[in-house]
């Protein structure tokens, strides 16, 4: 079945005045859900279909469904943002369903087209304009989400599916007022494994880190850094996440080795390096060798990278029974050089050079 073969149905409209009433409130991130939602259903003799603009409602699902039993589930997660002009963009949005596809190929889940999911999502924003925040910081994010429906509690793959993307006015991730983050790194627990399916958005394996992510908060610290899962010395990524760090002129993140999600975010920051005096080196970074080189001040610089919290600075890292300062503690050169090039761009503050951004028509 060929995308052009499948035409979008409008079943809804936005309430415009529940928008502006919305968007007057302080956001929350993810906490209030836009009005309109997509839905694209999946079965073997039909394969994708009826895709469709609908009312946000809750899901009809037998108890046997696969997703509640054996993880049937991944996601996505990008943005719509407001330009000065009014329009409203997208930020890279073909670089998040090709990821989906790569995510389902490993959960023996149905590929969706490229074309098509971004077909559908351009549809739905086009409907939620109104939900689109024109304060700066502020964005629409999307969660494009398939989940397993087939009710069987036989285990393997899902005969059926639903395909559905949700949409959130929300604000920054981290407080701005809170500044750079502290960061507490994991010794025991592990995100991920290779040959596994760390490298998937899989709902699993965000549940995975949930614990070790409660006991950074629990001791003050807004998030936790994972270590590798055979040595416990190689430095990974965050609960939900990439990390960067920067030495002298190179910009460094670890290497994806199968356990590591190929951040959006990351792979801009990545692209972009050059034309910003930095060489973007993707390698393994030894924890202690890490530690040593804070201490040495040879890395000044650490950051997150996601669609979430787009770029966001670290001040600190706990490792052991001790705080390590990175720099002064404070944002750095490198990190605002960084931030300034990809948010500028994507609420169209400054021409799009990249290509990155796809106009809501």
């Amino acid at each position: 079945m060929t995308t052009a073969t499948h035409s979008i149905e409008i079943k809804a409209r936005t309430d415009v005045r529940k928008a502006r009433e919305t968007l007057s409130q302080p956001l929350e991130f993810g906490r209030v859900l836009a009005d309109l939602m997509v839905t694209i259903r999946h079965d073997p003799e039909r394969g994708w279909h009826d895709a469709s603009v609908v009312q946000t409602r809750d899901l009809a699902l037998s108890p046997a469904a696969k997703v509640l039993h054996y993880g049937c589930e991944l996601f996505e997660g990008h943005k719509a943002y407001r330009w000065p002009d009014g329009r409203v963009a997208l930020f890279r949005p073909e670089l998040n369903a090709a990821r989906l596809n790569v995510s389902a190929a490993r959960l023996s889940m149905p590929i969706l087209p490229v074309e098509l999911q971004k077909r559908t999502t351009l549809a739905l924003v086009d409907q939620l304009r109104e939900w689109v925040p024109a304060s700066e910081d502020a964005s629409l994010y999307l969660r494009p989400t398939m989940i397993g429906t087939e009710a069987a509690l036989g285990v393997g793959v899902s005969r059926t599916h639903l395909y559905f993307v949700v949409a959130s006015p929300v604000g920054p991730y981290f407080p701005t007022s809170a500044g750079p983050i502290k960061v507490w790194v994991e010794t025991e627990d592990v995100r991920a494994v290779r040959g596994g399916v760390g490298f998937a958005k899989a709902g699993g394996n965000y549940a995975a880190g949930m614990a070790a992510q409660q006991r950074a908060k629990a001791r003050g610290y807004d998030q936790v850094l994972f270590l590798d899962a055979l040595e416990r010395r190689f430095v990974e990524e965050m609960h939900a996440m990439n990390v960067m760090l920067v030495e002298g002129d190179e910009l460094v993140t670890p290497a994806l080795t199968g356990t590591i999600l190929d951040g959006i975010t990351r792979r801009t920051v990545l692209e972009c390096a050059p034309d910003l005096g930095l060489k973007p080196c993707e390698r393994a970074v030894d924890i202690h060798d890490l530690l040593r080189k804070i201490e040495a001040g040879q890395v000044k610089e650490m950051f997150t990278l996601g669609t979430a919290a787009v770029i966001t600075p670290i001040g600190l890292v706990h490792f052991g029974d001790r705080d390590y300062t990175i720099g002064t503690g404070a944002a750095g050169p490198c990190y605002r050089r960084i931030n300034e090039t990809v948010t500028e761009i994507q609420f169209g503050r400054k021409p799009d050079a990249y290509g990155w951004m796809t106009v809501v028509e």
